[in-house]
């Protein structure tokens, strides 16, 4: 695909600042205003044009050198996906780039030495050296990492379903891909599920527990083939929510202070009208509060109790993402951190926002989301809004802009979206069995899982 010449960038980025300054046209259900969609193909971008297409690894940021990050993959798949169903790839193109990328996760050498791998039991490093493919320094034998990548492998089981020999072989591989993980072996005799693995020191002692962007390590995890968890994990993954419920009435929500954490597994997983036996007990799905929780970082940001320049009920969105990393003065401006809401579990704010925060909550809230866009973009144009849309972190009181975009916060830009229109990735989702399995596994009833498949 063309890359967007210097000039040309300019110019549309000074087109898009006239738009985003007048007011939203009244949209159709599922429609966006047309800045919204320069947004999305400019994302779309970023994986396209970064990718390495003889591997199909892709970085975890650019344009700053980096590894391979096994999540950024996952989101990766999926967005080819939406490439395809929005003209901006083609499906022949998009389907061979993910074949490649799923013959070399499947080829990669598994093992539990130190070195010369790329995983073990089925599971990946969290980075992966973009050139060989094996483990990247002394990263972590990831849970969450792995499982993001699972969502997109599944995902392209799903979505290249033609009748072609080599649709055919990326449904296969995307079912062994995720086939081959032992997840017994990771729950390690606990309930729940390590965070990760290292070959020198054994399991991370802490578990995914509570609520947070874990949720779909078990899904995944009791929905598995082979080697799944015991069903009784999901009471080890619910069982600290009391601690994590937030607000009254209408705006009370399990909360976690990143937005991330009300993001990651709705992106493939649709919640509507779906509840396991928490929610049913609070009379309210997934999706319901992820919705409230995108109000809270919204009314927090407006409140602005620490005093940071910039933020506004059209300016928000705390989540995990680069910083400043400086120190000025006394006060201390955090390098890449997991910020949130004070208050809330996880809650750090030293004034840096992440546009994925809001953008990634678009299905959930878009009468708050686009606003929030139009904003980031009129009021700091080409400083965060760039070549592959917005760069990955901003921070107006240190006057701090970044200059790199990150994968895994790209993703749930695009991806949403793409379920905000037609739920595109839901709407496949709902169809993998592994997905179904996990969720009633896990206790859910209602909704589209009444239905057949």
């Amino acid at each position: 695909m063309r890359k967007i010449g210097r000039r040309g960038f300019i110019g549309a980025t000074s087109a898009l600042l006239t738009m985003a300054a007048l007011p939203l046209p009244a949209a159709a259900q599922n429609a966006l205003p047309d800045f919204y969609e320069e947004i999305e193909k400019r994302t779309f971008r970023y994986f396209w044009e970064t990718v390495d297409r003889r591997t199909g690894m892709a970085p975890d940021r650019w344009p700053s050198k980096s590894p391979c990050s096994i999540a950024a993959v996952g989101f990766a798949l999926t967005c080819y996906a939406v490439g395809v169903e929005r003209g901006w790839c083609s499906r022949v193109e998009a389907r061979d780039l993910t074949l490649t990328t799923l013959r070399t996760f499947w080829d990669l050498p598994q093992g539990p030495q130190p070195n010369g791998v790329a995983g073990n039991k089925g599971f990946f490093y969290h980075f992966l050296d973009m050139r060989t493919g094996l483990r990247f320094k002394q990263s972590e034998l990831s849970t969450v990492d792995t499982t993001l990548l699972f969502f997109g492998v599944l995902f392209a089981g799903q979505y290249y379903d033609a009748d072609d020999p080599v649709e055919a072989e990326i449904r296969k591989l995307a079912d062994s891909l995720y086939a081959r993980a032992d997840w017994i072996w990771f729950q390690a005799g606990r309930k729940a599920i390590s965070m990760g693995w290292h070959p020198e020191k054994g399991f991370i002692s802490r578990d995914w527990d509570g609520y947070n962007e874990g949720m779909g390590v078990f899904i995944l995890g009791l929905g598995a083939p082979e080697r799944p968890l015991d069903p009784k994990s999901w009471e080890a993954w619910t069982a600290p929510y009391p601690r994590f419920w937030r607000g009254e009435g209408a705006s009370r929500h399990l909360a976690f202070g990143p937005m991330l954490g009300h993001e990651y597994s709705h992106l493939w997983i649709d919640f509507r009208g779906i509840k396991d036996a928490p929610m049913r007990e609070a009379g309210l799905d997934y999706f319901e509060n992820s919705r409230r929780a995108a109000y809270a970082d919204r009314a927090y940001c407006a409140a602005n109790p620490m005093g940071w320049k910039g933020y506004s009920e059209d300016c928000w969105g705390l989540s995990a993402c680069d910083g400043p990393g400086v120190n000025v003065g006394k006060q201390r401006f955090a390098g890449y951190a997991a910020r949130g809401p004070v208050g809330q579990p996880d809650g750090f704010d030293d004034g840096t926002l992440a546009p994925m925060g809001a953008l990634g909550c678009l299905p959930f809230a878009p009468e708050i989301v686009i606003p929030c866009a139009q904003t980031l973009i009129q009021r700091h144009g080409e400083k965060l809004f760039g070549q592959y849309g917005f760069f990955d972190s901003f921070n107006p009181t240190a006057n701090w802009y970044d200059t790199d975009y990150i994968g895994i916060d790209q993703g749930p830009i695009l991806a949403m979206a793409a379920n905000y229109r037609n739920d595109f990735v839901w709407s496949r989702m709902r169809r993998v069995p592994a997905v179904r399995r996990g969720l009633e596994l896990a206790g859910f009833r209602g909704g589209w899982l009444e239905e057949r498949l």
